[in-house]
């Protein structure tokens, strides 16, 4: 699966930080091989400027590989947002970014989206004290979030207190005592790691 995430990296040109923290260093796939995956991507190393059409296409993909969405999951997302009320971009990003595991990662329980979706996938978080197993399961203000306790003894959470400590989330989130955190407030879309170019995403569903 690391491979498979480095190949997308590599592919879009881009750092989605995928991996968690392993993208922040040197050991970042598109900092050690800044080329195209694939037998000729040597000599592919200046990319080629794309159709329109790619572009949109491109664009699309980086929000499906950072939230972890498949196609329906987009679509989805981008309708809703498009029949809310006030700015289309806005309203996206604040639906991507109130989902559980996305929760789960900006409150530091996991260093990647992709290992939050494990944890809530495999009950291991607790929503107002119930466990919930829906990674796309939308966070309102005023719930908490918190790790089981069976999880907290768990090996794969050594290191949590420490990262923990360097970690900080969002001004819409506060961190609690015994690894909870709870929704403080409405949700920014503010503060993410890449830089979408949400007009693109709705000039695709919009064709």
């Amino acid at each position: 699966m690391t491979k498979v995430l480095e190949k997308t990296e590599r592919r879009l040109g881009e750092k989605l930080f995928l991996k968690g923290e392993r993208c922040l260093g040197p050991k970042c796939a598109v900092a050690r091989r800044a080329y195209p995956p694939g037998v000729h991507g040597k000599n592919r190393r200046r990319r080629r400027e794309s159709s329109e059409f790619g572009s949109l296409l491109r664009e699309k993909q980086k929000m499906r590989f950072i939230y972890g969405l498949d196609d329906g999951d987009v679509k989805r997302y981008t309708e809703k947002a498009a029949s809310a009320r006030g700015i289309f971009g806005v309203a996206l990003m604040r639906l991507l970014e109130s989902r559980l595991d996305n929760v789960v990662f900006r409150l530091g329980f996991a260093s990647s989206r992709r290992l939050a979706r494990q944890l809530v996938n495999h009950g291991h978080v607790l929503v107002n004290s119930r466990m919930v197993t829906i990674p796309s399961y939308s966070v309102r203000k005023d719930e908490v979030i918190a790790l089981k306790e069976t999880t907290k003894k768990s090996s794969l959470f050594s290191e949590l207190d420490s990262r923990l400590k360097k970690h900080i989330p969002p001004v819409w989130l506060a961190r609690e005592e015994g690894r909870k955190g709870k929704v403080v407030g409405e949700v920014m879309p503010e503060g993410n790691e890449i830089l979408l170019d949400i007009t693109k995403i709705k000039e695709f569903y919009s064709r």
